[in-house]
């Protein structure tokens, strides 16, 4: 029988995964690139001689052995991680907290939201996972997450701390080009910023009495931030959270009688993390700090 393969070496397979070389892996992992490929040797050997990536012109390759084994390396690797969150702390309020946002959240809302906590918790470090698919808290991929929908699963313990409105906003320097939409009608003769793929949270948004789709945007990516920076810089019309809008007082809203959207705001963490001392902290902290950021989300007076 062969030997069960140490962890490190499904590390190691994984970022050779994600870099697609040994090279890339190597730097990754900051070890030799024939320490590197040894470990990928032995985990095939491992697993019965099959061979885990071929090689092409673009580099290496995953087979579908690989790709089969990728998803129950990297549950290994989030527990590994959570591990290692739960065991290096030497005291109650010292270590690790990952923390899991939207791309949106984390860039423009919790760094401010943060700055308090850590500068009043010295020995706490902040590790803050940014993905708009939410992270899975029962396999503990992160310790507090910050949600726009309410978790279903009965082991995690979830607080909502306000609503937060999103609206269309323009530049004024857009709108010194461009006449200001008067109906949504109107919005046909702007460039609009939107989605080329559609998220599936807008599925059922009707426009004009039609599904919603890609053709009514002349601006499209599906990069949340991108679409920012493009409204930022004047692109165009797009939608825009009301909290983040209001820090900018070249960004305009419009058509706030006609449109709007808006999701709750949901603080969220396993049950077992409520006994952690410096988790409970942040979750207690972001519970305010969020709240106070729904508290000027809110949707324009028309």
């Amino acid at each position: 029988m062969a030997d069960e393969p140490a962890w490190d070496y499904y590390r190691t397979f994984l970022a050779v995964l994600r870099t697609g070389s040994l090279s890339g892996a190597a730097r990754e992992l900051h070890l030799a690139q024939p320490t590197v490929g040894r470990q990928v040797t032995a985990l095939e050997r491992s697993l019965g001689g099959k061979p885990l990536f071929t090689r092409s012109q673009g580099g290496l390759k995953p087979t579908r052995t690989a790709l089969d084994l990728r998803p129950h390396a990297e549950t290994m690797a989030s527990s590994a991680s959570a591990m290692r969150r739960a065991t290096s702390a030497a005291s109650a309020m010292q270590g690790p907290v990952r923390v899991s946002a939207s791309e949106i959240v984390g860039t423009e809302v919790l760094p401010a939201a943060l700055r308090e906590f850590t500068g009043a918790h010295s020995q706490i470090s902040v590790e803050l996972a940014l993905s708009n698919r939410n992270a899975d808290l029962l396999r503990r991929d992160a310790d507090v997450a910050v949600r726009m929908v309410q978790p279903s699963q009965k082991a995690l313990f979830a607080r909502r701390v306000g609503r937060v409105w999103l609206g269309f906003h323009a530049h004024r320097q857009y709108l010194e080009r461009h006449p200001a939409p008067k109906r949504m009608e109107d919005l046909v003769q702007h460039v609009v910023i939107g989605f080329d793929n559609q998220p599936a949270w807008l599925k059922d948004f009707m426009f004009q009495g039609r599904p919603l789709s890609r053709e009514l945007f002349r601006f499209r990516c599906d990069f949340d931030l991108a679409q920012l920076a493009a409204l930022r810089a004047g692109v165009g019309i797009g939608a825009c959270q009301y909290g983040i809008a209001r820090r900018d007082p070249d960004l305009v809203p419009l058509l706030t009688r006609d449109f709007s959207l808006h999701f709750d705001c949901w603080l969220v963490m396993h049950e077992d993390q409520k006994k952690i001392e410096r988790v409970r902290a942040m979750f207690d902290h972001l519970v305010r700090a969020m709240g106070e950021y729904c508290a000027i989300s809110g949707q324009p007076r028309t």
